[in-house]
């Protein structure tokens, strides 16, 4: 398996791959928006691949936290494999290498809305810990954060989804 940043014409391999994993294409239409806003970053969306074909996508995209100031952080959303691949540690090898890659380029923190038995795994801790909000209703265990090496306190507030998140 090997693992690299996204391009232009695996586009539609990617949709058919989150379509599938997810059984509907709102998460697709999610990443295609995403893409097409100042919220993408390039460099931290991730395919991984068998044999040259595509089984696995995942996107980080910059979301805010408000308190005494905006401040941008990282939503992890959406993280799909193939189903034929699942349970065979391709999501993990895929999260744990978007994670050290944002830790490169120098991200503070990262929001996943997600199972927690899979994303404690990698640090993840329910936000409240760090004085974070949910910004919709939801088991507090589900809502998590990580915070990178650049994490400073003034990270705490509401989360805020850019518009686009509840357009699809």
């Amino acid at each position: 398996m090997s693992i690299r940043c996204e391009a232009s014409p695996d586009y539609s391999k990617i949709a058919e791959v989150i379509t599938s994993a997810f059984g509907q294409p709102n998460e697709a239409k999610l990443v295609e928006a995403i893409r097409n806003s100042e919220n993408y970053i390039p460099e931290l969306s991730l395919v991984a691949e068998i044999d040259g074909n595509i089984v696995a996508h995942l996107l980080f995209s910059y979301i805010h936290i408000i308190s005494n100031e905006i401040l941008p952080v990282l939503a992890l959303a959406p993280v799909a494999v193939l189903p034929q691949f699942q349970n065979q540690g391709i999501g993990t090898a895929l999260v744990q290498y978007g994670l050290d890659r944002a830790d490169e380029l120098g991200e503070a923190l990262i929001i996943v809305l997600g199972h927690p038995s899979f994303y404690s795994r990698f640090g993840f801790v329910q936000s409240t810990y760090y004085g974070i909000k949910s910004p919709f209703e939801v088991r507090a265990e589900a809502f998590m954060v990580k915070p990178l090496k650049n994490y400073e306190i003034k990270y705490t507030g509401e989360v805020i989804y850019p518009q686009l998140f509840n357009d699809v």
